[in-house]
């Protein structure tokens, strides 16, 4: 029986005793054939092809197997789209070399916001917009680049579709990664709230996501009810389920058919506080999961991860792999190994890296050397 399905069996009132007393880390790290790692990959044109290379062989020596480049990134593509915005052809270069260097490549792209001029123009009724009216598009919310767009436009499903198509045709490539599937946060994590400004102890309505009438109606239809007319939306359990199907169904219905057609592997960067992405992740029909487990986003130890992780599986059918997303740029080396360790320990299939810039050559080094050990 694999480990994460023992673990999975354990009863949930127990799940967190069970694990305070169990580690497998010794034989888990040394490297089973079910192990598998990743690393979050910012593309950058103008490294070269030989620092491409090195990068690669230092990546797949230190344990990595699957690289996740990011090729759109809501304003322009790193590959050769015929429909957006090209900035290089990046994914084209990268995908011999990782091959060479034994790393599988699943291409990361931006799904919900857009920050593209032409579809700003073309189609501002794609937005989404808030409890107060609002659209992403002229006010979105924390930073500019929050120009969200609604699940439920059918040319927004068409827009998105066309992406993950666009991108199945390359043969070499091994996956989709979808990254921003979701809708604004309506409350942040609570280690970013301060940066902003705010202070978010309930939903507030300029940070609720989505009302505009194309939402309303699909609501209202099925409810007899406008959403607008709620005293305290936060509280209907039935429109905070619509918010978070409007996703579900866009991904299991659209998406995954799209580069599932093409033998992709299709996997999503998730958030472990979902319900305030409206993000219900573990009804999606991926191949695997990368929850976003940045513990100093939410003032937590490295103990936190290992619970979020435990959490995670235990929500997922076993044909879904999850993989533990862990934040370099907080984690001391010693501490990436702890972060890992614990990851393992609650039943992830491995761990995925936020990201390859992040790393130094102390993380690089005792990473490398606890892999091989």
């Amino acid at each position: 029986m694999r480990r994460r399905e023992f673990l999975k069996r354990v009863n949930v009132g127990v799940l967190g005793l069970f694990l305070g007393q169990l580690s497998f880390k010794t034989s888990w790290a040394k490297g089973t054939p079910e192990m598998k790692n990743w690393a979050w990959y910012r593309t950058r044109s103008e490294i070269s092809g030989d620092e491409q290379r090195k990068l690669m062989d230092k990546m797949r020596a230190a344990g990595i197997q699957a690289i996740l480049p990011e090729v759109y990134n809501s304003h322009n593509a790193r590959f050769r789209s015929q429909r957006l915005p090209v900035s290089a052809p990046v994914l084209e270069q990268l995908i011999p070399m990782a091959k060479s260097a034994g790393l599988e490549v699943h291409a990361w792209m931006w799904s919900m916001p857009n920050n593209i001029e032409k579809s700003h123009v073309q189609h501002p009724e794609w937005f989404a917009v808030n409890g107060k009216g609002e659209s992403a598009l002229q006010k979105p919310a924390y930073v500019d680049y929050y120009k969200f767009m609604c699940p439920n436009r059918p040319g927004v499903q068409e827009f998105v579709e066309e992406n993950v198509k666009e991108l199945a045709q390359y043969d070499d490539l091994d996956g989709i990664h979808l990254d921003y599937i979701r809708l604004p946060d309506v409350i942040l994590a609570e280690n970013l709230q301060p940066k902003y400004g705010i202070v978010q102890d309930r939903e507030y309505p300029e940070y609720d996501y989505c009302y505009c009438e194309i939402c309303r109606s699909l609501f209202e239809a099925e409810h007899d009810l406008d959403p607008l007319n709620l005293k305290d939306p936060s509280e209907n359990q039935a429109w905070r389920q619509f918010r978070c199907d409007s996703i579900t169904n866009l991904v299991n219905d659209r998406l995954i058919p799209a580069g599932r057609k093409h033998d992709k592997v299709m996997t999503a960067a998730v958030f472990p506080n979902w319900q305030h992405v409206r993000q219900e992740w573990s009804k999606w029909h991926l191949d695997a999961v990368l929850p976003m487990l940045y513990n100093s986003f939410y003032n937590q130890t490295i103990g936190w991860i290992k619970e979020k992780t435990a959490t995670g599986v235990h929500s997922l059918p076993d044909t879904v792999s999850l993989y533990s997303g862990l934040f370099v740029p907080a984690l001391e080396p010693e501490e990436l190994i702890d972060a890992i360790e614990k990851s393992l320990e609650a039943g992830a299939d491995g761990v995925s890296l936020f990201a390859v810039g992040s790393m130094t050559d102390r993380h690089w080094a005792v990473l490398s050397k606890y892999m091989n050990r």
